[in-house]
């Protein structure tokens, strides 16, 4: 009877010890931490980063503490220790921006220049037509149904305003 109760005392011990293999094994993928109310908490991920590291009470095999939160001067001298963008790329990038705005400006006074001129020619025709108009000789027009016909007395009158206010706002600029 020894031998019965010594061999399922092995097989006891041999189940015992697969069980606890298996149970750390489980385990080693679990944290335990105490939260800022001092409660433990249980998971099979890391903590908060804003859990100190005592508070921390069981970790998996191999696995790192979490990294803490940087403060704002360490953030700021972070940025500061950041890499710096190419000053060859930024060089090229500000003349690039620099040729853009200049072809713009460009563009813009040409566009200026020629408005200019068509006001100027315009201004031009119309007062060579008052001069026209105020010599006192015949002038004629064509009407609606393609015949010519000359101004009289009041017809040039109001020629001459109507001319005169297109010579006024050429030649003005307004």
């Amino acid at each position: 009877m020894k031998s019965i109760t010594s061999s399922f005392g092995r097989l006891g011990w041999l189940a015992l010890a697969v069980a606890l293999v298996h149970t750390s094994a489980l385990a080693q993928g679990i944290w335990k931490w105490r939260d800022k109310d001092g409660r433990v908490q249980v998971s099979d991920r890391a903590p908060p980063v804003d859990v100190p590291e005592k508070d921390i009470l069981q970790r998996p095999h191999g696995a790192r503490a979490p990294a803490p939160a940087l403060s704002a001067s360490e953030a700021a001298s972070a940025a500061d220790s950041a890499p710096r963008v190419d000053p060859t790329l930024e060089a090229k990038k500000n003349k690039m921006q620099a040729d853009q705005a200049a072809a713009e400006k460009a563009k813009k006074d040409a566009e200026t220049a020629k408005r200019n001129q068509a006001r100027m020619e315009t201004c031009q025709r119309a007062r060579n037509q008052l001069a026209a108009l105020e010599s006192g000789q015949r002038v004629g027009r064509m009407n609606d149904k393609g015949e010519r016909e000359i101004l009289d007395d009041s017809g040039r009158a109001a020629e001459i305003a109507r001319t005169r206010a297109v010579a006024d706002s050429a030649c003005n600029g307004n």
